[in-house]
């Protein structure tokens, strides 16, 4: 069987791929994930995780590579990693009280296979005080995650509710999808 690789550094989606129980390794990207002129949030996503498993999949052509992207859409604006205090602060103040759509694509290269899924995943925030948004940075600061929350932690007290048919795709890897790309790429979890 070829090796399994996943093409991030990303804590959050290495700890989904370990639920599957199939051994993996880690390999960075090195992908430019600056969004091109004019692109929608979900194009954004497929082509950064595509973009991700074929540039690790160049240095390893025998493996089977999985490369995830998750964007923040915001009524089409495309929110990303905030990195700092500030700026998640600003991102959390402009998404309360309003729904935002998260873009979550994964993808597989693998010898004779490149394919894309894609899950949406609507959350509605709660109208924010700038108290509770401070209260939750210090407690989760969020700041390599898009949109400035995890949903897997005190970020839930954030929201009204949360609609997805891939209950792992807001944390940053769909696994349903991902199984159903590995078995396309022959690989079943459940072997």
């Amino acid at each position: 069987m070829p090796p399994l690789i996943l093409a991030s550094t990303s804590r959050y989606r290495q700890e989904l791929l370990a639920r599957l129980r199939l051994p993996f390794a880690c390999v960075a990207p090195h992908v430019d994930e600056a969004a091109l002129p004019g692109e929608a949030p979900a194009a954004l996503a497929e082509r950064l995780a595509l973009a991700k498993a074929r540039a690790v999949a160049a240095l390893h052509p025998d493996a089977i590579v999985l490369g995830s992207d998750q964007v923040a859409d915001l009524a089409g604006e495309a929110l990303g990693k905030p990195g700092t205090h500030d700026a998640a602060a600003a991102q959390l103040r402009r998404m309360s009280g309003r729904e935002v759509v998260f873009q979550t694509a994964v993808a597989v290269v693998a010898p004779g296979l490149a394919a894309i899924e894609r899950a949406e995943v609507r959350v509605t925030v709660r109208a924010l005080t700038d108290a509770a948004i401070e209260t939750y940075l210090q407690a989760d600061q969020p700041y390599d995650c898009a949109g400035s929350a995890k949903v897997e932690s005190l970020g839930i007290a954030l929201l009204d509710s949360v609609v997805s048919d891939d209950p792992t795709a807001l944390i940053g890897l769909p696994l349903i999808r991902t199984c159903a790309l590995l078995r396309r790429a022959g690989l079943e979890p459940l072997a």
